[in-house]
């Protein structure tokens, strides 16, 4: 493989002028680099958006000096937080490194009424100038707002216990600072809930992994024969006994959370958090008992709950995967409704354990990915004994007979016609997207924007949404991946920046991910059709291959199934990789992850979830085998 291509139009990565703690100054000649790249303040846009960037600053930075290189007078300020008795850490910025240094200057005086360098903050405090910041020292009064003690009760709240909030909480403890996880989770429809974790442990890529690998342990006895294994009892699956088994590994991990926030001295409350005024919230638990906190920051980690069709019957007799892992009975013959890859994989492995199984999709498979290989993952499904029902969405669900399963009536309707269907199913398992915990958490009454129609929260490449003290990380960002990993690692660096002197960005691009589906599939990079979107069809070639893995020879299965393909733009002279490996399909958990990991690790650094952290290892030596 060769290097990954700049992207045409991106703009480098820019560090700060001047590093947190050490004062800064640029070389005789040589102009510090700007903070700020591509901002101009020629719209109101531009020009709120730097002012809000300020006082992100202002309320970052215990000491925020605002200069120029080549001013003796800043430096003479710079040399009273230097001294011994005072030494603090320092954020300089300096005006005169910056391509729209002026607009700068001009919006710090909309701020401060003040249009002299430097300009100086203490502690969110406006000391002024060079002058009146000798004069704040000589009195004292600059020692007192140093040592001044927070404001708020803690450094950092983290709204939400899922996995981007709970790596961010504990990356901010590590380096220091007070911190506290509300997390509470609002029963489902059917009165389900669960522990400390999230949606990934407790109802998605955990549970959802584990019931897949039930699945593929049944192709494996039926594979085993053709190895050698003989054996006379029918092999039967009890739906029981997995759910128990799975729930009580997810039960240890529920503990292994709270263990882990308070051996860092972060403090869990299980209560339901709400906005009530600026840099204020409200704690409800689960008797109804309020107690407000503040913090100096906030992280909104808040997730995604299932969708419902807001249709007669749907939340009365519907599951969905909130309820599908912890299900106390077998569901019996199953009704999916969606084309997600939560609905796929839901659908492939309650048929793999042998349950009849039937998917309605309202439009296409797998909305997002490449859609070639969306199709081939469908046509394996159909051909191991899914049935699917095209261009169909529900009206009403009516409940037939009551028990566990029970019985319920679908009428559904064609997208393209008058044509309507009915149809007896045990259980309806609604899989047609997912909404954002954003409306009910009170950001209205702090000013937070959120995007009306889905909830999603805009953020800038710092995570920072349009209230400077106001972070967030996860499902709920706007034009992010929703992927693990990634919000695992969103969190950390956003902890790092916030308190550490960090300044890396999480890089949403070319992430890989996985769909357990039966058939499974990895990709990473842009589709197909999104290639040809931005490349243009004439511009790219597209390499593909169907293979046999070993596995399958001896088993005696299809030779023509698994499938692999790579789309190149075809004037990189060097054949560099559109969006790296893309679309690959492979039965197997061990092949897929060779493939992902290859990418992940080679070029991203970002795991692949849910794996087994030994692997990431061994893969990536003999990554290094392959490339080198």
């Amino acid at each position: 493989l060769q290097r990954r291509p700049v992207k045409v139009g991106a703009v480098p990565n820019r560090r700060l002028g001047s590093v947190r703690g050490v004062p800064g100054s640029s070389p005789p000649g040589r102009r510090a680099r700007p903070w700020f790249p591509g901002i101009s303040c020629t719209s109101a846009e531009a020009r709120e958006e730097l002012r809000r960037r300020l006082l992100g600053l202002i309320e970052d930075n215990r000491v925020m000096i605002f200069s120029k290189s080549y001013c003796p007078h800043s430096t003479r300020v710079v040399q009273i937080f230097t001294f011994k008795t005072i030494i603090v850490g320092i954020n300089s910025f300096y005006l005169y490194s910056l391509d729209d240094g002026a607009s700068v200057q001009e919006v710090l005086s909309e701020i401060t009424n003040q249009i002299t360098v430097p300009n100086v903050f203490v502690n969110k405090v406006h000391m002024g100038g060079c002058d009146r910041t000798f004069q704040a020292h000589q009195s004292g009064l600059l020692q007192k707002l140093l040592q001044k003690e927070s404001a708020y009760d803690y450094d950092l709240i983290v709204i939400g216990g899922g996995s981007g909030g709970l790596a961010c909480a504990q990356e901010a403890a590590i380096l220091g600072k007070k911190v506290m996880v509300l997390d509470f989770v609002v029963p489902s429809p059917q009165g389900t809930s669960w522990g400390l974790g999230g949606t990934c442990v407790n109802v998605g890529c955990v549970p959802k992994k584990l019931m897949h690998q039930a699945a593929l342990l049944g192709q494996a006895l039926s594979d085993s024969r053709k190895f050698g294994w003989e054996y006379n009892q029918q092999a039967k699956h009890n739906w029981e006994t997995m759910t128990e088994a799975i729930q009580n590994h997810i039960g240890s991990l529920n503990w292994s959370y709270r263990v882990s926030l308070r051996e860092k001295a972060v403090a869990y409350v299980n209560s339901y958090g709400e906005f009530v005024e600026h840099h204020k919230i409200k704690a409800t638990n689960r008797k109804g008992q309020e107690t407000c906190y503040t913090a100096a920051k906030f992280v909104i980690a808040t997730g995604e709950r299932p969708r419902y069709l807001g249709i007669q019957g749907d939340k009365e007799y519907c599951i969905t995967s909130d309820d599908l892992f912890s299900l106390p009975y077998c569901p019996g013959k199953t009704l999916v409704v969606g084309a997600s890859y939560v609905a796929l994989e839901c659908a492939g492995f309650l048929a793999g354990i042998g349950l009849d199984v039937t998917v309605m999709v309202r439009s296409v498979l797998l909305r997002g990915f490449d859609q070639e290989m969306a199709e081939k993952v469908g046509s394996y499904m159909e051909q191991h004994g899914i049935k699917f029902l095209r261009k169909f969405i529900p009206v009403m669900v009516q409940q037939l007979e009551k028990g566990l399963p029970g019985k319920l009536k679908v009428v559904a309707k064609s997208t393209e016609g008058p044509e309507t269907m009915e149809g007896v199913y045990n259980t309806v398992l609604l899989a047609i997207g997912r909404d954002s915990c954003t409306r009910k958490i009170g950001l209205e009454k702090i000013g937070v924007k959120i995007n009306e129609k889905t909830g999603k929260i805009p953020v800038n490449d710092v995570e920072q949404t349009n209230v400077p003290y106001v972070y967030a990380v996860g499902d709920v960002l706007e034009g992010k991946l929703e992927l693990t990993p990634v919000a695992i690692q969103a969190g950390k660096l956003l902890a790092r920046r916030l308190f550490g002197d960090h300044l890396e960005k999480c890089d949403y691009i070319n992430v890989p991910t996985t769909v357990f589906t039966p058939l499974e599939y990895g990709c990473c990079g842009l589709s197909e059709e999104k290639a040809i979107e931005v490349y243009k069809k004439e511009n790219l070639e597209v390499y593909h291959t169907f293979f046999w893995p070993l596995e399958w020879t001896v088993a005696g299965r299809d030779n023509n199934t698994c499938y692999a393909k790579i789309i190149c733009n075809k004037f990189n002279n060097v054949r560099s990789l559109i969006g790296s490996w893309k679309a690959i399909i492979l039965r197997c958990s061990f092949y897929s992850s060779i493939w992902v990991f290859i990418i992940s690790l080679k070029y991203f650094n970002l795991k692949i979830h849910p794996c087994c952290h030994k692997w990431s290892y061994f893969i990536f030596s003999y990554c290094q085998i392959v490339f080198h």
